[in-house]
C-alpha cells in the first residue's frame, strides 16, 4: 500500500472544504492509506494542480461559484489524461442525474454526512489505487 493518498478538494467556500477534511479524517477506512488534502478555491488552481499529477481522488463542490463542480468534473474528464475519480458534492438528492451527466464517479449531498462521505471516498481510493498498482 502506498504511504498516503492525495485528495484534491475544490470549493469556493472554506467551510465546505473544512467539512470534507473533517468528514474524511486522516484515514477514511482502515484498508486505504492516510489522506493528504490539497485545497483549491478556483478552477485555474484545480487545473494547475491536476496538471502537476499525483492526485488520487478529486472532491468537487457542485455548488461552487463561478465554476460549479459539475461543469469542472465534465471538463476534467474530457481534458485530463487518466483523470482521477471524482466525488461530487451535490445540493440535493434530486441532483444525482446531473452528477451522472457530469461523469462523476460518485456523489454525496451537502451538508457532508461523515459516514457516507468517508465510505464513498474510501471506495474511490480503493478503485484508483488498484488501477495504479
Amino acid at each position: 500500500m502506498q504511504s498516503s493518498a492525495t485528495v484534491l478538494v475544490y470549493s469556493d467556500d472554506a467551510n465546505t472544504r473544512e467539512q470534507v477534511r473533517l468528514a474524511a479524517g486522516r484515514r477514511p477506512a482502515a484498508d486505504v492509506p492516510p489522506v493528504e488534502f490539497v485545497e483549491c478555491a478556483t478552477l485555474p488552481a484545480v487545473l494547475k494542480r491536476l496538471e502537476e499529477g499525483g492526485v488520487d481522488v478529486c472532491v468537487l463542490d457542485g455548488e461552487a461559484v463561478p465554476a460549479g463542480g459539475m461543469g469542472v468534473c465534465r471538463q476534467i474528464k474530457d481534458e485530463v489524461f487518466r483523470c482521477p475519480p471524482v466525488l461530487l458534492l451535490i445540493g440535493r438528492p434530486q441532483d444525482a442525474w446531473l452528477a451522472t451527466w457530469s461523469r462523476a464517479d460518485a456523489a454525496v449531498t451537502l451538508p457532508v454526512e461523515p459516514v457516507d462521505f468517508a465510505a464513498s471516498l474510501a471506495s474511490l481510493l480503493r478503485t484508483r489505487l488498484c488501477i495504479d498498482v
